[in-house]
């Protein structure tokens, strides 16, 4: 949403900054606490969000409460940097980093996380279930946590047969460990297993644990409040694991699948990709089409998996209701990035597309947002760290790497009708391939661009897409030939950002 910023400031004035603050700001007891619920996987199709035939309805009593973003953007659709994008306020190329196992440590040493910025101001903070991405060579952040960090499993079977006694593939890749060799795990799971029997479930427990040990002062340890949650969800992420209760809401004959199978005419090969994350599992040929059973059965059991995670999401809301949070307590319901279903012969993440960046934002602030109230300002991940900030009553952020985002509170303040521009974001390639978007309320501009001039396969000038959402909302079409003003006047405003950084190694 805003213009690039890049500040950076040395790790003494950053310490001097953040005590002033904390001896001068507002009193810790005035301070409302937060609940950060982030979702991996999450793409805004869910009641709330219009599709009346998803079973959600606990997300759709917490987007009654406050209010919904019906234009909210990733910054990379990808679980890692997205993550990242998230915590520090930082787009990926701004930092550089755009992978699953680089630590962004690796591209700011002294960074200070969102949870580590209001540890700092006097919240005690607290991570449970996926925050942070943790695998594929990643670790946690230690720094930005008052007490050790509770993680549990993103690749989580309940049924013995699905696994055969052996470690999967992407569970060994998830715990850092060698994959060579070892078998795809199934894609879908369905066991009559009761609600800790999977990840999301033991997650909602141990929130539920620390929301009752934070309700009473002596009994946090360091005697600090507020708090500060960051409750990390792993469903809908793959595999498509949930209780049988899950998958018996849904009628799997009456799913809409897909209605364009194939890329936007005119559109880059670059701008695709294979079946990738979803060929890693069972079984899934690595190589599309696949059958229509097949995407049934997908498309059935990633909203099985998505009513799994609503349910667990009621349990939390449930016990901050009945411990009588709820008046004091800001909560965020945030999803990492979009996912394909099909659409564009497309599944998971991994692109430009809209299917891809578009997420779910939920914002309930007490006193500031109206219930069931609703947004159609563009605004994007890097948003959340300043919005939450001002909602806390804390100083915007003043830290090591750049802010790349702006508050939304006078959005909040006004019913959602105040105008922005766009939101940025991006996608890599592999040979130094950068693909670079911008997306308005109408158009989403990317330009390809080669990184590497002396790469093998380089592109020795930008190609574009242009993709306009008022009359082809599907991306049935890349618009960029015959519309050139429209592609030089966004190109202009893409001009505007710095070049991204290269890869961290």
């Amino acid at each position: 949403m805003a213009a690039p910023q890049q500040v950076v400031f040395s790790r003494l004035f950053t310490f001097l900054f953040v005590c002033g603050c904390c001896a001068s700001g507002t009193t810790q007891a005035a301070r409302p606490n937060v609940l950060l619920l982030l979702v991996d996987d999450l793409k805004p199709s869910f009641h709330a969000y219009g599709d009346a035939w998803v079973h959600s309805p606990h997300l759709d009593r917490l987007a009654s409460r406050g209010m919904r973003f019906d234009r909210a953007y990733c910054n990379q659709a990808v679980c890692a940097p997205s993550r990242n994008n998230l915590l520090l306020g930082s787009r990926s190329t701004s930092i550089g980093v755009y992978s699953l196992g680089t630590n962004f440590r690796k591209a700011v040493p002294d960074a200070i996380t969102m949870p580590q910025y209001f540890k700092l101001h006097g919240y005690h903070t607290a991570g449970i279930g996926k925050v942070f991405h943790v695998g594929h060579g990643n670790v946690n952040d230690a720094a930005s946590w008052s007490e050790p960090f509770h993680p549990d499993k993103v690749i989580d079977y309940a049924l013995p047969e699905s696994t055969r006694g052996r470690m999967t593939r992407e569970e060994a890749r998830f715990a850092n460990l060698p994959s060579e060799g070892l078998p795809r795990g199934p894609a879908f799971e369905r066991a009559n297993v009761p609600n800790e029997a999977y990840a999301d479930g033991r997650i909602a427990t141990e929130a539920i644990r620390r929301l009752q040990r934070f309700k009473t002062t002596d009994d946090l340890k360091h005697g600090i409040q507020p708090f500060f949650l960051a409750v990390g969800f792993t469903k809908p992420h793959l595999p498509f694991c949930a209780p049988q209760w899950c998958w018996d809401q849904y009628d799997r004959a009456k799913f809409p699948l897909a209605a364009v199978r194939v890329l936007p005419e005119g559109a880059p090969n670059c701008a695709g990709k294979s079946l990738g994350e979803l060929g890693q599992y069972e079984p899934v040929p690595t190589e599309g089409p696949l059958s229509e059973e097949l995407e049934r059965t997908l498309v059935h059991g990633y909203y099985a998996a998505l009513s799994y995670m609503d349910a667990q999401v009621g349990r939390v809301l449930d016990e901050l209701e009945r411990l009588r949070l709820l008046e004091n307590t800001i909560i965020i319901l945030w999803g990492d990035h979009g996912f394909h279903l099909g659409d564009h012969g497309l599944w998971t993440k991994h692109t430009n597309y809209e299917q891809a960046n578009r997420i779910p934002l939920v914002i309930v602030a007490p006193g500031v947002t109206s219930s069931g109230s609703s947004s159609n300002v563009v605004v994007e991940t890097v948003d959340v760290f300043p919005t939450l900030c001002e909602l806390a009553g804390l100083e915007a952020p003043v830290v090591p790497q750049p802010i790349d985002g702006e508050s939304l509170m006078a959005t909040l303040q006004n019913h959602g009708d105040v105008d922005s521009s766009y939101a940025y974001h991006c996608f890599p390639r592999e040979r130094g391939l950068m693909g670079r978007a911008i997306r308005t309320s109408r158009y989403r501009l990317v330009e390809w661009r080669d990184t590497e001039p002396r790469a093998a396969e380089a592109i020795s000038e930008p190609v574009y897409e242009l993709y306009d959402y008022d009359e082809d909302p599907l991306e049935i079409r890349n618009h960029a030939d015959e519309r050139p003003q429209e592609v030089e006047r966004l190109a202009r405003i893409l001009a505007l950002h710095p070049v991204p950084k290269p890869p961290i190694p």
